[in-house]
């Protein structure tokens, strides 16, 4: 007998699912529903059993502007479907939940998928679009080859970065506000659009939601904190969250940061450190800076499906190859 269901977080049969197959921490249902309140979405996640397999997404549904119909997207990061490894058992997964999202006037589902968990990107129904790659690093190499696969000018300015006095400390969260600080001051630098101004309460309930799973680094100068790096562990896998950096001089505390925080996450037995990639996964600026830490590298997909044609066409026309590969939905 197969099963899909849309699960809320309080419900026991999503952590349950979580227990039985490889996942991070953006399937857990705490950080789903956190996520959700940025937005006033609601966090779901869409569950597929069958023959003692199973498949779970987590989803934020959120209400399409005015209309009585709903669409679906990923919360923030990597998120994407994990199961029961058979390209078949997700292909009849991928179909169940659109017939079951259908019913409940949800329109879209665009999903980012995890560039470093076990996937079936053939058997996904709708269209899989492919972005670039991101960066991770092996943190079960020695010191030695964790230190030579760093390239000579991050090296250069993490030795700078220590002659100058630059102090990395973790988990001192009596300094979380003065990072919050930094973290604001990078993203208007940066000219980041509002989403990304996430505030003090929010950064105040990711910690208490992921308490021992989001830990923060802080680089301080003489007392003063030039920026902090706040990241993930999760069963052996770390996620570089947010990095900042203050305004003003900060002698390389950026470099210095990454390479406490891998060395660090070594010491505690973790496996791998995945920076992530570019700006929406391309080969930017961003990317060649993380790639300048580590050799590892991974595709990263976002997967898009309609799931109610006759009103996807009434808000954004019929689908194109455009339209199914550019921002998505096209009415958003």
């Amino acid at each position: 007998m197969a099963n899909a269901a849309l699960l809320s977080p309080r419900d026991p049969a999503w952590t349950e699912a979580l227990d039985r197959v490889r996942h991070d921490v953006y399937h857990i249902p705490e950080y789903v529903r956190l996520d959700a309140g940025l937005t006033g979405a609601t966090p779901v996640a869409f569950r597929y059993d069958e023959a003692g397999r199973v498949f779970l997404l987590p989803l934020l549904l959120r209400p399409v502007p005015d209309t009585d119909l709903q669409d679906a997207t990923s919360p923030y990061g990597y998120p994407g479907p994990v199961g029961s490894l058979d390209a078949a058992f997700w292909s009849r997964a991928t179909e169940a939940m659109i017939s079951l999202l259908s019913t409940e006037s949800v329109v879209t589902v665009f999903a980012r998928l995890h560039p470093l968990l076990p996937l079936h990107p053939e058997a996904l129904a709708g269209t899989v679009v492919r972005h670039g790659e991101t960066v991770s690093l092996d943190l079960t190499l020695s010191p030695e080859q964790t230190w030579s696969q760093t390239h000579r000018s991050h090296r250069n300015q993490i030795s700078k970065a220590r002659r100058a006095g630059v102090e990395i400390v973790f988990d001192d969260w009596s300094l979380y506000d003065a990072w919050i600080g930094t973290y604001h001051a990078t993203m208007r630098r940066v000219g980041a659009a509002g989403f990304y101004f996430f505030g003090a309460d929010h950064f105040h309930r990711l910690h208490a939601a992921l308490a021992g799973h989001v830990h923060l680094a802080v680089a301080l100068l003489d007392g003063r904190v030039l920026g902090g790096n706040l990241f993930f562990e999760y069963a052996g896998t770390m996620h570089t969250h947010l990095q900042s950096t203050a305004d003003g001089p900060i002698h390389y505390a950026d470099k210095l940061l990454y390479h406490a925080v891998r060395t660090w996450g070594r010491d505690r037995g973790n496996t791998v450190y995945h920076l992530g990639g570019g700006v929406g996964g391309a080969a930017d600026s961003l990317f060649r800076y993380k790639s300048q830490f580590g050799a590892g590298r991974h595709e990263f997909h976002t997967w898009r499906v309609i799931t109610d044609p006759p009103n996807y066409e009434k808000l954004a026309g019929p689908p194109t190859p455009e339209s199914l590969t550019g921002r998505f939905p096209p009415y958003r």
